[in-house]
């Protein structure tokens, strides 16, 4: 009896002798390549030293005891001392200024921000006439330069007795941060479904109650950011308040650092120490209100 043996083909054969290749790995939408991570990752960082670095020097600045030793900044590693903050907080009236601006920057922020969120949550539910030429009118006023307007709001200011006064200040601040901050909570607004005052008024609520209980909470994000850009406008501006205070009791901050500038020199280790002082308030608040931010800031993208 005859066995017969079963032999590969060839093309069984390079198919057992050869692994069958992987398909190549296909890229899922929205992924990069190492390469462009790289390149990405390498921008980011290079524009985050060049964003530091102004901040990193002024800081380093702080530290040299001489005011020219900005012309030296190799030397300041060897004599490196906090004098310059002791001679601003102690022998300056550096904490008469700080008072000033955070009274300032406070009331402005309060004021513009409920001002603000009054004027967005009316454009953005009611329909009264001329709702739309208002919320074009206050985009119209950001276009104006300060150096335009510092003289009509000198005359108002002079007019009705408010030159040197903080409440003065504090009205010519709102005038810029409320058209702003009313775009930015309009859109806020907007994402916030009209559903929620309908229950609102149907528990009861005025029109107000509504407003201050259920739409309030709602736009923290928002609040958060006009309260920031608030802040910050009224904390570090120099031409309105060196132009309308002009006692040297009611100077601001961003006005008492003229004072380390004189008509010959300009004492830039005490400048650098006063600015570095300066932003530590608004840091710590960013610190708070971050989280925020981005939420606030994004809302509304996409709505008109």
């Amino acid at each position: 009896m005859s066995t017969t043996t079963d032999r590969p083909t060839p093309r069984a054969a390079a198919r057992t002798a050869a692994p069958a290749a992987r398909p190549a790995k296909v890229r899922g939408r929205g992924e990069s390549s190492p390469l462009a991570k790289t390149l990405m990752h390498g921008a980011l960082i290079l524009a985050s030293l060049i964003a530091l670095f102004p901040v990193a020097w002024i800081l380093y600045v702080s530290l040299g005891p001489d005011k020219t030793d900005y012309l030296h900044p190799g030397e300041i590693l060897d004599k490196i001392t906090f004098s310059n903050y002791r001679t601003v907080l102690f022998d300056t009236d550096f904490m008469s200024w700080f008072g000033n601006a955070f009274l300032v920057s406070g009331v402005t922020t309060v004021f513009g921000v409920m001002i603000a969120a009054s004027t967005g949550y009316a454009v953005s539910r009611m329909r009264f006439p001329g709702h739309k030429p208002l919320m074009w009118s206050l985009l119209v006023t950001q276009m104006f330069p300060i150096a335009v307007l510092i003289v009509p709001m000198y005359t108002i200011l002079s007019r009705l007795g408010l030159l040197d006064s903080y409440l003065g200040l504090i009205l010519v601040y709102s005038t810029t941060t409320v058209p702003y901050c009313g775009w930015l909570l309009k859109g806020y607004f907007d994402t916030i479904p009209v559903e929620i005052d309908e229950a609102g008024r149907v528990d009861g609520l005025s029109p107000f109650g509504t407003f201050w209980r259920l739409v309030l909470p709602l736009a923290r994000p928002g609040l958060a950011v006009a309260a920031f850009y608030s802040f910050l406008t009224a904390w570090a501006e120099v031409a309105f308040a060196s132009t309308f205070m002009l006692s040297s009791d009611k100077y601001t901050l961003a006005v008492g650092l003229q004072t380390f500038v004189s008509e010959h020199d300009a004492q830039w280790n005490l400048m650098a120490a006063t600015a570095v002082l300066i932003a530590i308030p608004s840091s710590v608040l960013f610190y708070l209100v971050q989280r925020h931010l981005v939420t606030g800031l994004t809302a509304g993208a996409s709505k008109s």
